[in-house]
């Protein structure tokens, strides 16, 4: 449902009741500006102590007066669970509210409730866990979603099949859409904390260590990450549901679930129909291309078959790359005829992604415990 928060409160939301808590941060005193940071530390990480970022910043407006902001951080699910596999809904929201406050407080930050309830939200990261019990792997899905169509002022250069293909992400400035291989994170992380996707793992390194191993069991996560407030509102307009961002209307499953459906679809676009064709017989995937196409002529459609077999290598992108010494022209050109292609079958790919965020069952570890599989991978 929704993972990662950011809140930004205003001075007169929240009173610091405790300043040497906090450390220095970033400062430019010519300009009045300055920040004290609070972070968990990786010994109460260990101990299963899980606590927000805090940031206090303070700027000086153009009149001269200090003005105070607090950004509270925090993965909702790790707060409540300690881990973020076990998926949260309406109901967990007083608790939320409620827990949130306390540990705020021992931190030496005060906030009502009320004001944590309408606390503007300035980032968020809507999730799904998605289980594979069908002897598939997270490698599957994430080749396929690796060769989408993706605009080339998305950045997906340096993430696409990252760590041996663990993980794929396109990126803007305002938001990243990530899949990855949930089981397979936790051992980069236990490795070293820069080779996996999530950051601040140490409170669930050994989540999955516990469990008896019998049957397929296998996860791949979805995130969409708003990284801004405009872009929230963007999104928020896209799906209908244009609700002021604050921290009780955004924690809602039924948003959860179309912010996450829209980006599926745009997923789903965004693949190419030649690769809909799952036949690997050249002659017969030629002869299928004909008869599911009859007005495109013999010649054209060799054309496609050899762009088919291209992208099956290397992806849109990577086949952009080889040809970028001719121009974009080669590719748009031979995309607009793609296009013209009936789709055939979609792959099960997206079939399974969208009947489980369709489903939207929140998901809890502890339903799993017999279907693990003991794979060397996760040791």
């Amino acid at each position: 449902m929704l993972d990662t928060i950011k809140l930004t409160l205003d001075k007169t939301m929240f009173a610091i009741l405790d300043i040497d808590r906090f450390e220095k941060g970033m400062q430019n005193s010519l300009r009045g500006y300055f920040t004290f940071v609070q972070n968990p530390t990786k010994t109460e990480l260990r101990q299963g102590i899980y606590k927000p970022r805090l940031t206090l910043t303070n700027r000086f407006n153009c009149s001269g007066r200090s003005e105070k902001t607090l950004s509270v951080e925090l993965s909702i699910p790790k707060l409540i669970f300690g881990n973020n596999f076990d998926e949260l809904t309406n109901k967990h929201f007083p608790k939320i509210i409620e827990k949130l406050q306390i540990i705020l407080k021992e931190m030496g930050a005060y906030v009502y409730k009320h004001n944590l309830i309408n606390a503007p939200v300035s980032a968020v990261h809507y999730s799904k866990n998605i289980t594979l019990t069908d002897y598939t792997t997270p490698y599957t899905y994430l080749e396929q979603l690796s060769k989408l169509n993706i605009n080339q002022s998305l950045d997906t250069d340096r993430t696409s099949f990252r760590n041996e293909g663990h993980s794929f992400k396109y990126r803007t400035n305002s938001f990243e859409v990530v899949f990855y291989d949930k089981l397979k994170d936790l051992r980069q992380a236990k490795k070293s904390e820069k080779r996996a996707e999530e950051k601040n793992n140490t409170i669930q390194l050994n989540l999955f260590d516990t469990l008896n191993p019998k049957k397929p069991f296998e996860v791949i996560r979805l995130e969409i990450r708003l990284n801004k407030r405009q872009k929230i509102n963007q999104i928020l307009k896209k799906i209908n549901n244009e609700v002021t961002p604050t921290f009780e209307n955004i924690f809602n499953q039924k948003i959860a679930k179309k912010v996450l459906l829209h980006f599926i679809n745009e997923i789903e676009n965004a693949y190419p129909p030649l690769l809909t064709y799952q036949q690997n017989n050249p002659s017969k995937l030629f002869d299928g291309f004909l008869i599911a196409n009859p007005n495109i002529k013999p010649k054209k459609m060799l054309e496609m078959l050899g762009l088919k077999h291209i992208l099956e290598d290397v992806g849109v992108r990577g086949f952009r790359q080889i040809t970028k010494r001719y121009g974009n022209s080669t590719w748009y050109s031979l995309n607009k005829e793609m296009q013209k292609l009936k789709t055939a079958k979609i792959p099960s790919v997206f079939t399974l992604l969208r009947k489980e965020i369709t489903t939207f069952k929140p998901l809890k570890l502890l339903d799993f415990q017999d279907q693990m599989i003991n794979n060397d991978k996760y040791n």
